[in-house]
């Protein structure tokens, strides 16, 4: 069987009776991941650990609180308020997580039957032939010999447009921005990357949810990055799987192959 699990946020616990319900078995069953592995919650070293682990039966792909752990790892910034990092910062295998989450992508196409997995979602203007090739030059430059100077020019809103003649640190910190950290846009595409609120309040700021700009997609789409969602979305070609665990809300694991979403709540 294939899973998809919304933010883990270092809530190792939730995980790890969520895999114990469905009887994972490493080999047989894959995870996957939409980021966001690590930060609020009290276990991010044994999520990171669990997934070091299971490489080929465990996937991600990179969320903005993972590409910030990695930022914070090589000393390029300070862990946020409110992020529960001590144990990853102080780990004897540091290194060797810096090098595993490098090898991260941002986007993951799963076939059959034909899911998009990405942290934020699937910006306006894209297909997914945009967001793969996208996820690509991300995961090159963090593979690359510039690969922390990518880091510490990451940060930033700007540019808030896509163009295809973006170049540079711009081109990367706008893919990088849309498949991490976007929620809304405004009414011309632009990303809007403050507003954290609901759909709702954030329409009557003049701001639309990325996904009003995409019809039906001719395929699934797998996000988490969104708590105040809590997994509402009425569309079937779209599933929101952050349902706020870190926030005292649950866990969710979606199984590709029976539809089924199975949820733990949060055990403290």
């Amino acid at each position: 069987m294939r899973y998809v699990v919304g933010d883990i946020q270092g809530c190792f616990d939730e995980l790890q009776a969520l895999l114990d319900r469905v009887g994972f078995q490493p080999g047989r069953d894959c995870l996957y991941s939409v980021g966001d592995l690590v930060a609020r919650g009290p276990k991010s070293l044994e999520v990171l650990r669990l997934f070091m682990s299971l490489e080929g039966s465990a996937k991600m792909v990179l969320g903005n609180h993972d590409l910030h752990l990695l930022a914070v790892l090589c000393g390029f910034h300070k862990a946020k308020k409110g992020d529960q990092l001590e144990a990853v910062l102080a780990a004897p295998e540091r290194n060797a997580i810096v090098d595993y989450l490098r090898r991260q992508p941002l986007a993951l196409w799963l076939e059959a039957p034909g899911v998009l997995v990405t942290h934020a979602g699937l910006p306006p203007h894209w297909g997914i032939a945009d967001c793969l090739t996208a996820s690509t030059e991300v995961e090159a430059a963090l593979q690359g010999p510039d690969w922390q100077q990518m880091l510490e020019a990451m940060y930033g809103n700007e540019p808030n447009s896509w163009s295809p003649g973006l170049q540079g640190q711009d081109r990367l910190r706008y893919i990088i921005n849309a498949l991490t950290r976007m929620r809304f846009c405004y009414p011309d595409g632009a990303l809007e990357l403050k507003c954290k609120s609901s759909p709702q309040e954030g329409l009557k700021a003049g701001l639309r949810p990325w996904y009003q700009f995409h019809p039906q997609l001719p395929f699934q789409l797998a996000f988490g990055h969104w708590a105040a969602l809590n997994g509402q979305l009425s569309r079937s070609d779209i599933k929101a799987l952050d349902t706020g665990c870190v926030w005292g809300n649950k866990l969710t694991l979606w199984c590709l192959e029976t539809g089924e979403l199975l949820q733990q709540a949060a055990l403290s």
